[in-house]
């Protein structure tokens, strides 16, 4: 857990829709707790199969399978996605979200999990970091990645910051 409280519908429904839904692409959400962004793309109108989402927590995991039918998750770690994923079909995604509160973890776990998830996106697609602090949890790496401020979304309990991430392609 990051936070007080679960994502807001607010916050949630803005990280979906930076999502691109449309490539034929899955997505891969990192940290799910509750389902909240879960939810809100689908909503969107991306098809279950075509969510992978990785929950660390037992109970959060069963809470999902249960509430949301045909979406993929596995209970695994997100610090290991290669075997993680490694009985998931697809290689490539459209984007990621991360719910994962980074700011806990240290600097160096922070960076392995924005530079291996951005090794499972497409060209130029987005890694959707959601954080509570006032600077992105992970500094861009020239070369590497980018990063950039999408939104501070007040709305929210606690006001939650909303990062996207990508590769450099110099």
């Amino acid at each position: 857990m990051g936070s007080i409280k679960p994502t807001g519908k607010i916050a949630a429904n803005y990280i979906a829709s930076l999502l691109p839904i449309d490539t034929g692409l899955p997505v891969l959400e990192l940290g799910p707790g509750t389902g909240v962004i879960t939810k809100e793309i689908l909503e969107r109108g991306l098809e279950p199969s075509k969510i992978v989402s990785v929950e660390y927590s037992k109970e959060f995991y069963a809470y999902l399978t249960e509430n949301y039918p045909g979406v993929k998750f596995v209970n695994g770690d997100a610090l290991d996605l290669e075997n993680t994923l490694k009985d998931i079909e697809y290689d490539t995604y459209a984007g990621v979200v991360c719910a994962i509160p980074l700011l806990n973890f240290p600097m160096e776990q922070r960076t392995k999990i924005i530079q291996e998830s951005l090794k499972l996106i497409e060209a130029n697609g987005p890694l959707i970091q959601l954080c509570y602090g006032p600077k992105p949890p992970v500094a861009a790496i020239p070369g590497q990645f980018t990063v950039e401020k999408s939104d501070q979304i007040f709305r929210n309990i606690p006001p939650a910051g909303i990062w996207i991430y990508r590769k450099d392609v110099q």
